[in-house]
């Protein structure tokens, strides 16, 4: 597996140990990270208890030489575009965020790691549950 992106649920899967989303980490030549998880992390950390403690695994986790943020950019927004259009003319439609997230991933050509099935209606998106 050369690269991966992780979904917001990963990501959480990744800091409870899950063993699985740690071989995929820990096999990937390259971990992304995108700004709409982030963004999607960073408010679940404020609604809960522990936002210094969750803050700190994250700034950890991001210190790491594999792992990189993935910015929104024009090129994400024409694959966004594109996704919006396929899965409207199916009537399949996923949660805006969700949508980015898969833009993200097929623009830097990695693989998806999430537990979310909705996923799977994208065409061309490349997922590992």
């Amino acid at each position: 597996m050369k690269s991966i992106l992780l979904d917001t649920n990963a990501v959480s899967a990744f800091f409870r140990g899950d063993q699985h989303i740690l071989a995929c980490v820990s096999n990937a030549e390259q971990v992304y990270l995108s700004t709409i998880v982030l963004g999607e992390l960073l408010a679940g950390f404020r609604l809960g208890n522990q936002f210094e403690r969750n803050r700190a695994l994250l700034d950890t986790f991001m210190a790491c030489s594999t792992v990189e943020p993935l910015p929104v950019t024009t090129e994400t927004a024409d694959y966004y575009g594109r996704l919006f259009l396929a899965l409207r003319k199916k009537r399949k439609p996923i949660p805006v965020n969700d949508l980015w997230i898969a833009a993200q991933t097929m623009e830097c050509g990695a693989e998806l790691i999430t537990f979310d099935q909705h996923f799977a209606i994208i065409p061309g998106l490349r997922i590992r549950p």
